[in-house]
Parts: C-alpha cells; structure tokens; sequence
C-alpha cells in the first residue's frame, strides 16, 4: 500500500485464507493443518495403524481454500479491482478441526479411530475471513472443500507422496 501510494503503481494487496492443493508442503514437521492431516491419514490407511492423532481438542474453526481458485482470484482481481485497501480471498466457509479429520478419514478411506492430543495447540480459535468485498465483485470459489481434499489426496497418490 505504501508502495502503491509512494510511486504511483497500480498494485493490488490480496489476503488470502488458509491455502491447500497439489505443490502443497506434505511434511510432519512443517507441514499446515490440511496437508498434515491429509498426509496422517493416508499413511495410517496404508500402514493400517489403529487410529490417527489430531493435535488439540479438534474444536478450532478454519477456512480453506484451494491454491486453484487463488490463481483465479488473482487474475480476476488484477482485472476488476483497484483499490489501495487489501482484499480478503477466501471462501467464506468454516470448518472445525473435528470434522475436516471426518472428513478425511472418508476420502481416504481410513477404518480405524480419530484420537486428539489436548497437551498441543489448538491455535486460534476461529480464523474465517470476510469475504463479502470480493463476493460483492462477482468472484467466489468454484472448488468445494471436499472436492478439493479428493482432488489433493489422488495427486498425492500419483506423485507417491504415500
């Protein structure tokens, strides 16, 4: 925004939310939320381990968003939005920890147990952004949540990531 004011150039600041999808880090140690979990699970599938560990209570609340549709916001923003404020991308939708580790153990198809490790963080209770300027522009999200996770979880397979 500095920048943008200092010299004149036309620059946009796009604040995205939570990002997952194929190039995603699927590493333990340093991995996110998603692609942590996702990873859990298939190699607990694979490995046929009883159940799966969640660190913290699962009660805290994320957004997520495909890196896909953040390319498409980007290009869709670089065309429709010029403004010195920053825009939120996101899709608007929450979902706890508890049933984003449901959700998975579905896709993946994963028989055994979900267990959670209250001695770690939970984090930030909720973290949803407003997404109601972008939406008010025309652009939201084509790639559900579900939909993603699957789509995510076939590469990881492909590239033998699992």
């Amino acid at each position: 925004q500095a920048y943008r004011r200092q010299y004149g150039c036309n620059f946009i600041s796009i604040m995205p939310t939570n990002l997952y999808g194929i190039n995603d880090n699927f590493n333990l140690e340093t991995s996110h939320v998603l692609p942590a979990l996702l990873l859990k699970f298939a190699r607990a599938k694979k490995e046929k381990h009883s159940h799966v560990t969640v660190w913290g209570t699962g009660k805290a609340k994320r957004e997520f968003l495909h890196a896909d549709d953040l390319g498409e916001a980007s290009v869709f923003l670089m065309e429709n939005y010029n403004k010195e404020e920053a825009i939120n991308v996101g899709t608007g939708k929450e979902i706890s920890i508890q049933d984003l580790a449901f959700l998975m153990k579905e896709i993946v198809g994963f028989e055994g147990d979900i267990k959670y490790d209250s001695s770690k963080p939970d984090g930030t209770p909720r973290k949803l952004l407003d997404v109601s300027k972008i939406h008010q522009l025309g652009w939201s999200h084509t790639i559900e949540l579900k939909e993603g996770i699957e789509m995510t979880y076939r590469q990881m397979q492909e590239r033998k990531i699992i």
